[in-house]
């Protein structure tokens, strides 16, 4: 076994770990009770709702990671089947403080329904939640007000919105089951109200009871805020189920032509990534383990564009999954001026034949020094930002290794907004490397003493530098950087062409049009 594969393996079983914190929820105590009481986990739920068979790809698993809340942020979010229609599910987990939203599972909540927005999709929302953790509403009330905006607004976009309510729903969370297009409650499970019996009391000195006040079958008979009674929770997902069937929905594309498995074995993607992210390695090895091979449309498996020219980034075209796609792949790390220019002549063409883009990310950001800035580095770069910033094709990007200033940005991170961005476990992100980081601030501090006339502390400044670097060690790694939803999931390598092919089959529930209109490229 290569060194490389067995770091690639030592990481991925430290991944199943964090995933499998996500997985347990509350805690064995909680779920046990939560089954005794008859009910189903969001896990569960979602399982049954899904079309037997199909994928569920779940996204910011480890939403939360590094803070004081359960892994996961105590929301299942992803994408699934639901009768022959790709939709957005969300799910409360209620082994976790009854399904209580914190900051982060807002956070997770609002890049579910950005994704849900951006790739048309119907959304179905799993409910029971015993609305905001309390400790931290200030947190949460002001800007929680979004996801019921979201909610509305996806309405009015045509893009339906399901709630099955399968306990509590208070408070704030009344008008998730409110705003929803269709909504679903279980027989003697469902409370949905605006405040429970305790708080009526205190406000207005009724006495009322959770049912008389907003159980499942008052809502259906008396109030109208329920479409349908379930009896119980396996009832209600067959009423889910049943709902999408009847939506009637279309996807923009046609079908999907037929298409040859990779030229080379994906299993071997864990050989490829150096322990090292200083070592280069070639990103067509990767290509060739993504993308489709040669087979029935597809003459050639990866059609490189420019090769010759800005040879430490790597474009060209590509199917995956029987769809083409055009590839920006960083190959030595650093962009000079050439490969800022290639991106951007190849970006536009994308842009011209409604092509969408993959970015598979190992770079250190663009070249600095004399020679370069004198060059013109940073209006090429200028150049290539702006094509990302303004391109209208659906982006998707993979950080496979490094990810470090202004080159995350070319590369169309987080903040340029890719339809769906994954990160390897060999993925690092940050304004620089560590080490160099920790070596600026020395240099700065250094300089500072001698401006001052005063001797600089050696062994202090080197203790600092440390202390600096294994912070920034630790900000720049795939866990910490997931936990902060700066990704849609920290994933095996070798699953990565799986879910671009699903990704790509739900990019394709818009049409997708390209643009001619960019911002002024400084020449």
């Amino acid at each position: 076994m290569s060194e490389r594969r067995t770091a690639m393996l030592e990481k991925l079983a430290a991944l199943d770990e964090e995933h499998a914190k996500a997985v347990a929820g509350g805690g064995e105590k909680y779920v046990e009770r939560h089954h005794k009481r008859g009910k189903l986990l969001a896990r569960e739920r979602i399982e049954l709702l899904v079309d037997e068979g199909s994928p569920f790809l779940e996204l910011m698993p480890l939403a939360g990671w590094g803070s004081d809340f359960n892994v996961g942020a105590s929301l299942v979010v992803g994408i699934g089947v639901v009768s022959g229609v790709e939709c957005m599910i969300t799910a409360n987990d209620p082994t976790i403080k009854g399904g209580a939203s914190n900051p982060w599972t807002l956070k997770k909540g609002f890049r579910a329904a950005q994704i849900a927005e951006e790739n048309r999709l119907p959304t179905v929302s799993l409910v029971e939640s015993g609305g905001a953790d309390l400790p931290t509403q200030k947190e949460i009330f002001i800007p929680g007000g979004r996801m019921f905006r979201d909610l509305t607004r996806s309405s009015a976009r045509k893009q339906p919105t399901i709630a099955l309510v399968f306990g509590n729903s208070t408070a704030g969370g009344a008008y998730i089951p409110g705003m929803s297009d269709y909504t679903v409650m279980v027989k003697e499970g469902a409370k949905v109200f605006l405040g429970g019996p305790p708080l009526v009391k205190m406000a207005t000195g009724e006495e009322s009871d959770d049912e008389s006040l907003g159980g499942a079958e008052m809502h259906a008979r008396t109030s109208g805020l329920a479409d349908y009674l379930a009896q119980d929770e396996y009832d209600a997902i067959r009423i889910g189920r049943r709902i999408v069937a009847r939506l009637n929905w279309r996807k923009a594309s046609g079908p999907v032509p037929a298409y040859a498995e990779p030229d080379a074995d994906p299993d071997e993607l864990l050989d490829l990534i150096p322990t090292d992210l200083k070592e280069p390695f070639d990103p067509r090895e990767v290509i060739s383990r993504l993308c489709d091979g040669k087979g029935p449309g597809n003459e050639v498996a990866f059609d490189e564009f420019k090769p010759l020219y800005g040879s430490s980034l790597v474009t060209g075209w590509a199917r995956l999954h029987g769809r083409p796609i055009g590839i920006l792949a960083n190959a030595q790390g650093v962009l000079f001026s050439e490969e800022a220019q290639k991106a951007t002549q190849f970006i536009q063409l994308a842009n011209q034949t409604d092509t969408p883009l993959l970015f598979l990310h190992n770079t250190t950001g663009y070249m600095v020094g004399k020679e370069y800035e004198q060059g013109g580095i940073i209006k090429h770069g200028a150049q290539m930002i702006n094509a990302v910033s303004n391109s209208r094709v659906p982006h998707l990007s993979v950080i496979m290794g490094a990810s470090y200033g202004a080159g995350n940005y070319g590369m169309n991170g987080r903040a340029y907004d890719p339809r769906f961005l994954f990160t390897w476990p060999s993925a690092k992100s940050a304004v620089m490397g560590p080490a160099q980081l920790a070596g600026v601030l020395q240099i700065v501090a250094r300089a500072a003493a001698e401006a001052k006339g005063q001797e600089y502390d050696e062994k202090g400044g080197a203790e600092i530098a440390a202390l600096v670097e294994a912070g920034v060690e630790e900000q720049s790694l795939p866990f910490f950087l997931s936990g902060m939803v700066y990704d849609d999931g920290v994933i095996d390598p070798r699953d990565t062409r799986t879910i671009l092919g699903i990704c790509l089959s739900v990019i394709d529930n818009t049409p997708i049009e390209g643009t001619d209109r960019f911002g002024v490229f400084r020449m």
